[in-house]
């Protein structure tokens, strides 16, 4: 059972956005819509969904929060165990681009033959990778955490802090930056990976400037 449900924070297009993601994630579907009324906010719609068989919720509860970088979700195409991988990240990656921006485009990286990060026209920031995990199975969402600014090289610290506080928790894989990767610093984490109440979640610094932080 999934124990943590990512919470998505909308100004008044939570419904529109959920019925948009539902119609571009494969195996996926709304569960739930509810409307409180008489919040400070107004009426307020609130929602339950499932993106790719994984649990989220969604709220329109005014213009309190933005989303930004800093808080993503990777979205794996493993080919080992999807024939059509290539294919389907093509795909995926037209839906969400259209009136978004692409934060990095779609292109071979170093680290992956096929690799985009986009901004929906939402604001939510989506990194869909073509990866081919060994061992454990990850799923298909993974959310990850962006440490800038004033936190940057502070995400192993996170991880640790993390891993001591959640149950059924352990380390996953680590990436380090090297020498010569300034301005992030040697050591520092490139990529890291850890899983908290049996559910896998990734972590990166960046000592890059950034215009965003965790609000």
């Amino acid at each position: 059972m999934q124990k943590i449900t990512p919470h998505l924070w909308f100004d008044k297009e939570a419904k529109e956005a959920v019925e948009f993601y539902t119609s571009v994630f494969p195996d996926s579907k709304i569960t739930n819509t509810t409307t409180l009324h008489d919040t400070p906010s107004g009426d307020t719609d609130l929602l339950s969904f499932e993106l790719a068989g994984q649990s989220f919720m969604a709220i329109s509860a005014g213009p309190l929060f933005k989303f930004n970088p800093s808080v993503s979700f990777f979205v794996n195409f493993d080919p080992s165990r999807d024939k059509n991988a290539q294919e389907n990240i093509d795909i995926l990656w037209d839906n969400l681009s259209q009136g978004g921006v692409a934060l990095m485009p779609l292109q071979q990286y170093p680290f992956s033959q096929r690799y985009g990060w986009v901004q929906d026209k939402y604001g939510l920031s989506w990194q869909l990778i073509l990866s081919n995990p060994e061992g454990e199975e990850r799923p298909v969402i993974v959310p990850s955490l962006l440490f800038v600014g004033t936190v940057a090289g502070r995400a192993e610290e996170a991880i640790n802090f993390y891993l001591s506080v959640f149950k059924d928790s352990k380390m996953g894989t680590i990436q380090r930056y090297s020498a010569g990767q300034e301005p992030d610093k040697e050591g520092t984490v490139m990529f890291a990976e850890c899983m908290l109440f049996g559910q896998w979640f990734a972590a990166m610094d960046s000592a890059h400037m950034h215009d965003f932080a965790f609000n």
